[in-house]
């Protein structure tokens, strides 16, 4: 696995890439890892790689909690350390198990205050966080239990290299901010239309276009954020001691 796997580090000149190799490791994410909590001071930030997947939640002061974007392979997770916070409001926890390579904070900032083109680059990521944090709470008030599961299984679906996720229908209704049995019924109907087949905790689509086809306009709206702001995928690979 090497750093342009993310799309991220993929999109950066070469010169910027050299440079930040030596601060790179590349480190397990199990699932349920969390990389940080509410309020706690970022030392790194971290750019997954197929299959991994971030959650970032918003977590009450009850325990209930809710999702308000993911992570994958096109981004990164800790944006509060080049914007200037250092710290963050809200959990990130790894939803799929995998690989993301650390970067270290004073590394990031050196590099960001040194070349404009990471600048922009990191600014138009962000402006697609932001873009996602905003239709999911959209979606969240106005839209359908059914309607937001089938959003969040195809931006995980968008970030995986398969088409099978690890999730209990508890953890899902933890990240959908729902009751369980909202879940329950919703994925009940999913896969009574053939769309998906859950088992055990395990997800498997097995119908992509039908899920397109169920989904509210909010899966769309993110998705062509995303592909209007972001660079595409890269085949050139470079090496990275790990």
């Amino acid at each position: 696995m090497t750093p342009t796997h993310n799309r991220l580090l993929s999109a950066l000149p070469a010169e910027v890439l050299d440079r930040l190799l030596p601060d790179l490791e590349l480190a397990p994410m199990p699932l349920g890892k969390v990389l940080y909590e509410s309020g706690a001071e970022l030392k790194h930030v971290y750019f997954p790689v197929p299959s991994c997947i971030v959650s970032m939640l918003y977590v009450m002061e009850d325990g209930a909690s809710a999702e308000i974007a993911v992570v994958g392979d096109e981004g990164m997770v800790g944006i509060a350390l080049f914007m200037g916070g250092g710290t963050t409001t809200s959990r990130a926890l790894v939803q799929s198990a995998g690989y993301a390579f650390l970067l270290k904070g004073k590394a990031l900032i050196r590099e960001f205050q040194r070349h404009s083109g990471l600048q922009i680059l990191l600014l138009r990521y962000t402006q697609a966080l932001i873009t996602q944090m905003s239709q999911t709470a959209v979606c969240n008030r106005h839209h359908s239990v059914e309607q937001q599961l089938c959003r969040w299984l195809l931006l995980s679906l968008d970030r995986l290299s398969g088409n099978e996720l690890t999730m209990t229908q508890e953890l899902i209704a933890n990240m959908l901010g729902v009751r369980r049995e909202g879940v329950t019924e919703a994925a009940g109907k999913l896969q009574a239309q053939g769309l998906i087949r859950y088992s055990r905790g395990h997800i498997a689509i097995l119908d992509r276009p039908g899920l397109e086809a169920e989904v509210c306009e909010c899966y769309a709206v993110v998705k062509k954020e995303y592909d209007r702001l972001l660079p595409r995928k890269k085949t050139t690979l470079v090496s990275c001691e790990v």
